[in-house]
């Protein structure tokens, strides 16, 4: 089976929940294009309710069908408004690929599972495109962690024949691709990205995150919290793994709070900065190390935290993918157009030896467009 070249959207909104992002690519067997992005911000209710639910709160499925409900408006919203933006009809489009929005992740329970919000019936009413979502729950059905999906595309557009590198993405959560000569890709979640950095921030100076790690800059790094955070079981648990707001949230560090004294603010938001660079070094190494560490997401955006990942990982050349061609601001949404390519191809999306699963399969469910729409 082959592509179908032409044109898709991506739509991506994750875990730090800092907006939704919504890309135009042109996609066919041998190259990936960015044409056009946007990114919408949540509105400021809706993201209130979604971290009401996603941390193990008590909710109803009242609430939960109107989130569903409700996302599925803001992306087919966005994707609407990235098409007026750029003069590109709707009928030009050959699918749109949606993540949805994760509420819970689940992968190691006695019954594993998964749930992305944003129903994408209503994507595809509201723009007439051919919808692609739900990509996750076909690699758990093999016995996959459903995650990270991302790294089959970081292969198909960054991989290298004699380069050792890894791909590094700093969202809410952190995780890695390890792209090696001939291994096995290997990628997974090495802990907190940005998530609890901007929730600590939130708290204290009702910003929405630490622009440029100025604030994380001001502080020092409190070892004894460090270290008791990173002796979480988490972070040596071996590969295949996966996490998420579920686990590292705010009553994970309060937690670890309550048996710090006397500690600033700034302090703690300087070791939430270095419990993000160290968690993610140690992996690095621990994979071999790499000659080129390649950054995306908003953390590849905060410069004192790629300082500190520069000084730990010293002879390594850490960068934006921004230096390759590819945004890092748009790396997700842009691999969720690819891999809606990749199903609507009838070919696998998942790499098994990066999730675990027992076999490489098509992912997500196909939300068909009325022919009179197109």
């Amino acid at each position: 089976m082959m592509i179908k070249s032409g044109r898709y959207i991506g739509v991506m909104s994750g875990t730090s929940l800092d907006g939704v992002d919504v890309v135009l690519a042109a996609i066919s067997n041998k190259f990936v294009a960015e044409q056009s992005s946007i990114s919408v911000a949540f509105p400021t209710e809706l993201k209130k309710r979604i971290l009401n639910i996603c941390q193990g709160q008590e909710t109803t499925l009242s609430e939960v069908g109107k989130i569903d409900r409700e996302l599925g408006t803001l992306y087919a919203q966005a994707i609407n408004q990235l098409l007026a933006e750029t003069g590109v009809p709707a009928k030009d489009i050959i699918a749109t690929g949606c993540h949805g929005q994760t509420v819970w992740h689940e992968p190691d329970g006695e019954q594993p599972f998964t749930i992305q919000l944003g129903d994408n019936n209503r994507v595809a009413a509201l723009t007439g495109i051919m919808t692609v979502g739900d990509f996750r729950r076909r690699d758990m059905a093999y016995g996959g962690q459903g995650a990270p999906l991302v790294p089959a595309f970081h292969l198909a557009v960054l991989g290298h024949a004699t380069e050792k590198r890894i791909i590094l993405n700093i969202g809410g959560i952190s995780n890695i691709t390890a792209l090696l000569p001939n291994v096995y890709v290997k990628g997974y979640d090495t802990g907190p990205g940005n998530m609890l950095m901007d929730t600590w921030i939130w708290r204290h100076k009702r910003c929405a995150y630490d622009e440029n790690g100025d604030w994380a800059s001001t502080g020092v790094v409190n070892q004894s919290l460090l270290k008791a955070m990173l002796f979480d079981p988490y972070f040596r648990r071996s590969a295949p793994k996966s996490t998420g707001r579920e686990y590292f949230n705010m009553q994970w560090l309060d937690t670890h709070l309550s048996n710090i004294k006397g500690i600033s603010p700034q302090d703690v938001q300087a070791t939430l900065c270095e419990l993000t660079a160290t968690s993610i070094a140690e992996q690095i190494l621990l994979c071999g190390g790499c000659e080129r560490l390649i950054v995306c997401g908003g953390g590849a955006r905060n410069t004192f935290l790629m300082q500190r990942l520069a000084t730990l990982l010293a002879g390594t050349e850490v960068g934006p993918s921004d230096k390759y061609g590819l945004s890092g601001d748009n790396m997700e949404a842009l691999a969720f157009a690819w891999l809606a390519s990749r199903t609507i191809a009838n070919l696998p999306g998942n790499l098994a030896s990066v999730t675990g699963a027992d076999r490489e399969t098509v992912l997500g469910a196909i939300y068909p467009a009325n022919t009179d729409e197109k």
